[in-house]
């Protein structure tokens, strides 16, 4: 049996919870000094160092002059992508596009009866960089990640989004990725990645601009390089491995529920995929389900280690213990195939998205949804959100006290400061205070 399953109120059942819940983990201590190493060869290197990286580990021919993707190789995408793609790249952008539009915030005034006026000034960041995984070598394109991280950027209004990505051995990169960046407006695109992308993204090659914040997923390297910037630049969050929760109650579709938990453990041996149910035989019928929908698979020994190592079926007393259940977990995907799935979303605090129904697969948010798929992993879901257009935003208060105000609002500054022991600050009403003498 590939994953066995447990009550919520047995031994092994409870100590699975626990784990669950407290599942945050950083990188270990190697790849945390690796990455240091690497960050500092781009720091006090630049270009030298960025092209010994990605000449080792990805590109053994690439040049400095070949580090930017051309002119001619982003008109040549597009004879290489056909019409189907386009289609499709199409209606993602367009969707992704309207729901992230609904997500900008605006600037705003507050003016009070004595005059005075406060407010909020909201504006892009200058730069973004935008990561997007090679993916198998350049074999499986993660277009997704191109509208993903740069569609929300574009509509915050960033006047540079930067964009880097793993070349292949050829030291090229994939058309459909270079024409799912054009058709979102992005052209300034590197042949470079893992940490040392991040490093060049975050300190400024000769080549590379230095950005204000770094969006996307990847590997442990990346994950951790962005991590250790973090202060310097902005990032979007520290993410884990993909992860997806499935409450379901009598009436679920054990076909529906294996499907999805193996279209999360197919990323990654490290993949978490939960099935918490009310019902004995829905469990019992998705490990069925399981091991007969395994073997299509084509990533099947990924799949297959992840739920063996990680995969967890639950079975509780009630769909109320099982959104308590989902709470604690605080999941990056959470489904809910039950009766009426939308009369139990008030009872979800801690997602970072919820799927409605047995129609509503993790998948249709990984690419056609709408709403982003760059999502809050390892619990932390609890106290972030999905990276969005406010990501990239940024917001400055704004204070003009009228005469009458300040005057009214004098003493009050004055006893602050001086209780708080800044006798300057005091000094600096007091002194407006003496010109109006």
């Amino acid at each position: 049996m590939i994953i066995t399953p447990y009550t919520t109120q047995s031994a092994q059942g409870k100590s699975n919870l626990s784990k669950l819940a407290y599942r945050f983990q950083l990188a270990d201590s190697s790849c945390r000094e690796a990455v240091s190493a690497i960050l500092q060869a781009i720091r006090e290197r630049g270009n030298e160092a960025l092209l010994e990286y990605t000449r080792k580990y990805d590109s053994p021919q690439m040049t400095l002059d070949q580090l930017q993707v051309s002119e001619t190789e982003l008109q040549e995408a597009y004879s290489q992508v056909d019409a189907k793609l386009m289609q499709s790249l199409q209606l993602a952008k367009d969707r992704i596009w309207t729901f992230h539009e609904r997500e900008m915030q605006q600037s705003w005034i507050l003016t009070r009866d004595d005059g005075s006026i406060t407010g909020r000034l909201v504006r892009p960041v200058s730069y973004a960089g935008l990561y997007v995984p090679g993916g198998q070598g350049g074999k499986t394109p993660l277009v997704s990640s191109v509208l993903m991280n740069g569609i929300p950027a574009a509509i915050a209004g960033v006047k540079h989004r930067i964009m880097v990505t793993p070349p292949n051995a050829q030291g090229m990169v994939h058309p459909a990725l270079l024409v799912a960046a054009q058709e979102i407006g992005i052209r300034q695109i590197y042949k470079t990645g893992s940490a040392w992308a991040i490093g060049a993204l975050a300190y400024g090659t000769e080549t590379i601009p230095a950005v204000d914040v770094i969006v996307g997923p990847g590997n442990q390297y990346v994950t951790e390089a962005k991590r250790q910037v973090t202060g310097r630049v902005g990032i979007d969050m520290i993410a884990g491995p993909s992860e997806v929760l499935i409450v379901a109650d009598h009436t679920a579709k054990p076909a529906f529920i294996a499907a999805d938990m193996l279209a999360q453990a197919e990323h990654d041996p490290q993949a978490l995929a939960i099935l918490v149910t009310t019902s004995q035989d829905i469990a019992d019928r998705t490990i069925v389900e399981l091991e007969k929908q395994l073997k299509l698979l084509s990533r099947e020994d990924i799949a297959r280690k992840s739920l063996a190592d990680r995969g967890t079926i639950l079975v509780c007393g009630s769909l109320d213990e099982a959104m308590d259940i989902a709470n604690d977990i605080a999941i990056e995907h959470l489904e809910l195939m039950v009766t009426d799935p939308f009369s139990w979303l008030p009872s979800i605090r801690h997602a970072g998205a919820i799927f409605l129904g047995d129609y509503s697969p993790e998948a249709c948010g990984d690419y056609v949804a709408g709403p982003n798929h760059v999502l809050p992993t390892m619990g932390t879901a609890r106290i972030s959100s999905a990276l969005g257009v406010e990501t990239f935003l940024k917001k400055s208060s704004l204070i003009s006290c009228s005469r009458r105000a300040f005057l009214a609002d004098a003493e009050h500054i004055q006893n602050l400061a001086k209780l708080e022991g800044l006798t300057a600050h005091a000094r600096s009403v007091a002194v407006r205070l003496d010109e109006e003498k």
